[in-house]
């Protein structure tokens, strides 16, 4: 054991924060303190970045019109997945996808504009602002649980439209809807596998050692 490792109980609280953590789309309403509010927030902030980028972009959406918009933008492109899924819509139709009329808090998360001019680790790898913006999301969200909140990540809306609501600069892209509050309980599994939509695959499935294919 490494003499930096956390105690006992701090690790079990890390792995637990972790195996509990699920995609919330109930949410009871309620509210979430500044104080709370504000540590998720620095929780996230304190990302990993490449080249210390930090490329994300918090919007805290308080107006009640621009929260009923913007569950317009997610419903016209949750009826548009659905056709694109085929013989699959209305299954998908039937479940719940986001808690955005629900939440105590809602939050938009943009990529920042002018990102070509960072070089250092996105040479050939420019998606890793993207990256970047994801563990800082994941930091939101294992904050959040750890807090006892729930946090739901909607990605069902058209970018563009979503930018030009909220006012972004051209080069910036709204990247996630964030859907923050309390919950009345958390699912014990994530949800899509409650719904029988999918099925996770388990770990040795997708662990492969020196090449691709080989198993370890």
């Amino acid at each position: 054991m490494s003499a930096q490792a956390f105690s006992p109980a701090e690790r079990a609280a890390v792995y637990r924060a972790i195996a509990e953590r699920r995609d919330m789309r109930h949410f009871s309403g309620g509210t979430v303190a500044p104080e709370l509010l504000a540590r998720l927030l620095e929780a996230a902030h304190q990302a990993p970045s490449v080249g210390l980028m930090q490329p994300w972009r918090f919007i805290r959406i308080t107006a009640p019109a621009l929260r009923v918009a913007i569950h317009g933008l997610v419903e016209a492109e949750r009826r548009r997945t659905a056709e694109a899924l085929n013989q699959r819509a209305d299954e998908f139709m039937r479940l719940k996808v986001e808690g955005i009329r629900d939440c105590a808090e809602l939050l938009v998360v943009a990529l920042m504009d002018g990102r070509e001019r960072h070089i250092f680790g996105r040479r050939t790898l420019p998606e890793m602002d993207l990256a970047s913006l994801a563990c800082a999301i994941q930091n939101l969200w294992l904050a959040a649980r750890a807090e006892g909140l729930g946090l739901g990540w909607v990605s069902l809306f058209e970018p563009q439209a979503l930018g030009e609501l909220l006012g972004l600069p051209p080069s910036a892209k709204a990247q996630a809807v964030l859907c923050l509050g309390p919950v009345t309980e958390f699912y014990a599994e994530p949800m899509l596998a409650q719904q029988g939509w999918a099925t996770p695959r388990p770990l040795q499935e997708l662990l492969f050692e020196n090449r691709w294919g080989e198993t370890p």
